[in-house]
């Protein structure tokens, strides 16, 4: 009786706070049988390790703040390997934030394109206005960065009439966005060779993340998902146009890889 009490109780201050609903949607136990249910393995996506990607690992990171909502250094020099692999790179990054990630990438290819909400599509979601004045705080004023306006959910993908050698998906990250994000990248922005990377795939790199996870499987064709890799000591998932060695997630990871971090502030 106590459950069913419970139960009432539960659906009475959905329907009084309906903002609650997405706090039950998001919660881990509903999505992990979800996957058990399609099927999908459980410790996620296969790892594969950054040396096996990149077997002379070095990267430089010029702009990284150290803030919440942001990267781990490892998915931004992640970024800029991948896009290294391309000449002339041509990126699309979906969430902009800071535009650390942008900012970063920039400086290794030909040219950006990033998509957010614009400020006023911002402010009418009720978010602060400091927090969208901050949005491509990094990245505004780089020639070779274009900074397109406007909803994932409706924007006009199709309209670009463009490809991309690399898309970087940190948009929302709730099931049906990431899921439409991903459908939308593949039926437009790709080419045979393109790369595709999901942040936030991972709360961190030990912990599978398994919304964004089950919303990344469901969004991308069936023929693709054999390419579907979790990038080990990063937050993301990657879809390859190849394959490489891999293994399953064995949780606690032994470290294979020790980085060596240099740390130089420059006031801004």
């Amino acid at each position: 009786m106590n459950k069913i009490r419970k139960s009432f109780k539960a659906i009475g201050a959905v329907i009084k706070n309906p903002w609650l609903l997405n706090k039950v949607l998001a919660d881990d136990s509903i999505w992990e049988n979800y996957l058990r249910k399609q099927n999908y393995p459980e410790n996620g996506l296969p790892v594969v390790e950054l040396d096996t990607l990149f077997p002379e690992f070095s990267e430089v990171l010029d702009t990284f703040a150290f803030l919440d909502g942001g990267s781990l250094p490892t998915d931004i020099v992640l970024l800029k390997l991948l896009a290294k692999r391309f000449p002339a790179c041509r990126y699309f990054e979906i969430g902009t934030w800071r535009g650390e990630s942008v900012a970063n990438v920039a400086d290794v290819v030909s040219q950006c394109f990033t998509l957010n909400l614009s400020k006023k599509e911002m402010l009418g979601k009720g978010m602060d206005e400091k927090y969208a004045d901050l949005h491509g705080f990094f990245s505004k004023g780089k020639e070779n960065i274009t900074h397109l306006e406007g909803n994932s959910l409706t924007f006009d993908f199709a309209g670009l009439n463009q490809k991309f050698d690399l898309i970087f998906i940190d948009g929302d990250h709730h099931f049906e966005t990431v899921k439409k994000d991903t459908e939308n990248v593949f039926a437009h922005l790709i080419h045979d060779k393109s790369t595709v990377v999901w942040h936030d795939y991972a709360y961190h790199p030990e912990k599978i993340r398994p919304e964004v996870y089950a919303a990344i499987m469901e969004g991308t064709p069936p023929d693709k998902r054999k390419h579907l890799v979790h990038v080990a000591n990063t937050m993301c998932a990657v879809c390859l146009p190849e394959t490489f060695p891999t293994h399953s997630l064995d949780i606690p990871v032994t470290p294979r890889i020790n980085f060596q971090i240099k740390l130089k502030g420059e006031k801004l």
